[in-house]
C-alpha cells in the first residue's frame, strides 16, 4: 500500500537514549530542557529572531491570532488547510476570502483591496504547498491600509525566497509539525516573529499567561509542548538537509516520467527566486471526473494520494456570507497530491505516473 505520506521516523535507538534521559531527569513538560534545545535550533536554522514550539500548528495561528489582538474581519484564502480559516471564527473574527492566483494557488493579491473594509484589521495567507505568497505585494498593502499579516507556513518548513527565510516575512508567521509534515515532532507547531514585543507576548500566552507561580501576565491558553514531543524532534533535526534533498530527487522523478511518458498535466508555478521545499507534489486534471477517474484507478493498485485541499473553505457551512470564488472552486475540484515521501521508490513513482498515463490516454 503506497500513501499519500508517511512519516519519518529516526532511529529507535536514538530516541530511546533522549527517553531514558527525560525518565532520568523526571522533566516531562513545562518548558523543559529538550524543548528549549529544539527551539533554540530551529531558531537558528529557521534563520529567525524568536521562535516558540507549542503543541500544534493550530493552537500557533490561535496564538498569532490572539498576540495581534486581531478584530473584525481578516482577509485569508479559501485554498488551504481548514484550520486556517476555523481558527479565525474560533477567535471571533470574520474571515473574508479572497480568490486565488491561478498559477502559484497562493492569495491573488491584486484582488485584496477590494476586499479591504473599515472593519479589516489583518490579512491571513497560506505558502499553498511551500509555494511562498506575493509577501512583497502583501506587505505593501498592509503598510497602506495599517494592517497586521499571518503566515500560515505549515508546508513552508525551509522555503527561502531572495535568500531569506520565509520565516521572516509578516508579523507572525506559523509552522505545523504534525506527523505528515517533512520535519515533525509526532504532534506539534511553531510560532515565530521579528517583533520583540510580539514574541513577549506569545511567550506568556502560550503558559496560561503565568509570569511565575503566583502572578499571571495576563490571558493565555496551555500552548506548550512536550521533552517526548521534542525528544522526536531533535531525533529528525540533523536529518533536515538529508530529507530535502530526497523529497527534490522524488519530485523531479516524477516530473521525468511524465514527460518521458508525454503526459501534460498542469503544476503550480513557483515563483522566481524561491528555494522551494518538496513539501507536495500536486497535480491538476482537466476536470473533476477526470480526477476521480485517475483516483480510483489508484486506489485499485492501492495507491491512495488526496484531495488536497478540498472542498474549497468558502463552501463550508460556518463561514457566511457565502462568496463565490471561481478559481479556489475550480481548482480544489480538480487538484491531487501524489504520494511524496523519503523513502518511496522511484519504481513506485513510475507505477503511479503510469496508470495516470493510460486513463489520460483514454
Amino acid at each position: 500500500m503506497i500513501n499519500v505520506t508517511k512519516s519519518y521516523l529516526p532511529s529507535l535507538e536514538d530516541y530511546v537514549k533522549y527517553l531514558e534521559a527525560i525518565w532520568e531527569r523526571g522533566h516531562l513538560t513545562n518548558h523543559g530542557p529538550l524543548v528549549n534545545e529544539l527551539e533554540d535550533k530551529l531558531k537558528e536554522w529557521l534563520d529567525v529572531k524568536h521562535f516558540y514550539f507549542v503543541n500544534n500548528g493550530t493552537i500557533a495561528i490561535q496564538l498569532a491570532i490572539k498576540a495581534l489582538d486581531l478584530k473584525g474581519e481578516v482577509i485569508t484564502t479559501p485554498f488551504s488547510y481548514v484550520a486556517t480559516s476555523s481558527s479565525l471564527v474560533w477567535e471571533n473574527t470574520q474571515p473574508v476570502f479572497v480568490d486565488i492566483d491561478p498559477k502559484t494557488f497562493t492569495i491573488d493579491t491584486k484582488k485584496i483591496e477590494a476586499a479591504i473594509t473599515p472593519k479589516t484589521s489583518a490579512i491571513l495567507s497560506t505558502h499553498v504547498y511551500g509555494i511562498p505568497c506575493d509577501v512583497e505585494a502583501i506587505e505593501s498593502i498592509a503598510k497602506k491600509h495599517k494592517l497586521k499579516v499571518i503566515y500560515d507556513a505549515a508546508h513552508a518548513f525551509g522555503v527561502q525566497y531572495k535568500g531569506k527565510s520565509i520565516m521572516q516575512y509578516g508579523d507572525i508567521s506559523t509552522l505545523s509539525f504534525h506527523a505528515t509534515k517533512l520535519f515533525h515532532t509526532v504532534e506539534g507547531g511553531g510560532v515565530s516573529t521579528q517583533d520583540a514585543e510580539l514574541a513577549h507576548r506569545i511567550s506568556y500566552m502560550r503558559n496560561f499567561g503565568h509570569k511565575g507561580q503566583e502572578e499571571f501576565w495576563g490571558l493565555g491558553i496551555n500552548g506548550k509542548n512536550s521533552e517526548l514531543h521534542a525528544a522526536m524532534g531533535l531525533c529528525i533535526f540533523p536529518k533536515i538537509s538529508e530529507i530535502l534533498q530526497l523529497r527534490k530527487k522524488l519530485s523531479e522523478t516524477y516530473t521525468h516520467y511524465f514527460n518521458e511518458l508525454q503526459v501534460n498535466i498542469q503544476r503550480p508555478v513557483l515563483p522566481q527566486h524561491t528555494e522551494y521545499n518538496y513539501a507536495y507534489y500536486p497535480v491538476v486534471f482537466e476536470n473533476e471526473k477526470q480526477l476521480l477517474t485517475v483516483r480510483d484507478n489508484l486506489n485499485a493498485a492501492y495507491i491512495y494520494p488526496r484531495r488536497y485541499f478540498f472542498p474549497a473553505l468558502n463552501s463550508l457551512p460556518y463561514f457566511v456570507p457565502k462568496q463565490s470564488l471561481p478559481i479556489a472552486e475550480s481548482i480544489s475540484e480538480r487538484v491531487l497530491c501524489l504520494p511524496l515521501y523519503h523513502d518511496l521508490s522511484p519504481d513506485n513513482i513510475r507505477r503511479i505516473c503510469q496508470i495516470i498515463a493510460q486513463v489520460l490516454k483514454y
